[in-house]
């Protein structure tokens, strides 16, 4: 709906996604070995970084769901793997709306800028490969917005308002970051 916020969690790192790309980077490009450490990201391995475990996002979701069951204030829920923040929360966004993301708004990982500094990798493909730090997105009512990011960040969670909806005409993108 027009003026609902679009609530990003962070996410821990790479996750399962854009691995035959960071191969290529890492090992190929770079020629780095897993015990090679990474002065950009706090002199963690490299296999450290690959394997960083993924962040799970059900308990303190299904949290956020069961505590507004009857106001219903949550209006979309996108996983952000794959294709970005752009392609899956185009999923969830009706044609009459456009969700438009604020760049820096969110916390990038330092792993992300070493794989795309090491690889020469543009900014687009970062964005379409990559999560860029944010797992999860909420599209919520603008006026829970703030005990919604406490009820995450109660489940250990580090919520950021990201971005906001408005009303679009048919045809024109549904998300759009800037």
């Amino acid at each position: 709906q027009p003026d609902d916020v679009a609530i990003g969690i962070a996410s821990s790192g790479f996750r399962s996604n854009g691995y035959s790309l960071i191969r290529k980077v890492v090992f190929e490009i770079a020629g780095l070995k897993i015990d090679d450490r990474v002065s950009e990201c706090n002199e963690k391995t490299v296999g450290e970084l690959l394997l960083e475990p993924t962040q799970l996002y059900a308990q303190p979701i299904r949290s956020v769901l069961r505590h507004y069951r009857v106001k219903q204030v949550v209006h979309g829920i996108a996983h952000i793997t794959g294709g970005g923040l752009e392609e899956n929360l185009a999923r969830i966004v009706p044609p009459s709306i456009q969700i438009q993301i604020e760049r820096g708004s969110w916390e990038i990982p330092s792993v992300f800028g070493w794989l795309q500094k090491l690889g020469s990798i543009e900014q687009a493909e970062m964005d379409r490969v990559f999560n860029m730090g944010v797992g999860m997105v909420l599209v919520v009512s603008p006026h829970f917005v703030d005990s919604i990011m406490h009820q995450l960040r109660e489940h250990g969670m580090q919520p950021w308002k990201i971005g906001y909806a408005t009303a679009a005409d048919d045809g024109s993108d549904r998300v759009v970051v800037s």
